[in-house]
C-alpha cells in the first residue's frame, strides 16, 4: 500500500468518526454554552480527546493540504466551545 492510500485510508475513517461522533458531540457542547451551561469533566475530556487527535493528525494534514479546511474549522469550532465555556463558569463563580 502506498504512502497515499494509507494517508486516504485513514483521512476516511477520520471523517468518518467525525462525522458520527466528533462533530455531533461538539456542536451539542456548542449549543449547551451558548445556552449558558458549564461542562461537566466528561465534556473537558471530549474536548480534550478531541485537540490532541488533531495535533496527532497534524502530519497527516500537512500531507494532504484539501483536508485543512475541515481541520481549521474544527480547531475553531474547539475554540468557541472553550471559550464560552470559560466565560460561563466565570460568570457562574462571581453571581
Amino acid at each position: 500500500m502506498s504512502g497515499l492510500d494509507k494517508d486516504i485510508g485513514v483521512l476516511t475513517a477520520l471523517a468518518q468518526r467525525l462525522t458520527n461522533t466528533g462533530l455531533p458531540k461538539a456542536l451539542e457542547l456548542k449549543a449547551r454554552v451558548d445556552r449558558g451551561e458549564v461542562l461537566d469533566d466528561r465534556d473537558l475530556d471530549f474536548l480534550d480527546q478531541l485537540f490532541s487527535q488533531v495535533g496527532e493528525i497534524k502530519p497527516l494534514i500537512d500531507r494532504n493540504p484539501e483536508y485543512q479546511d475541515i481541520a481549521g474549522r474544527m480547531m475553531q469550532l474547539y475554540k468557541e466551545i472553550t471559550t464560552k465555556a470559560l466565560a460561563n463558569e466565570s460568570a457562574q463563580k462571581g453571581s
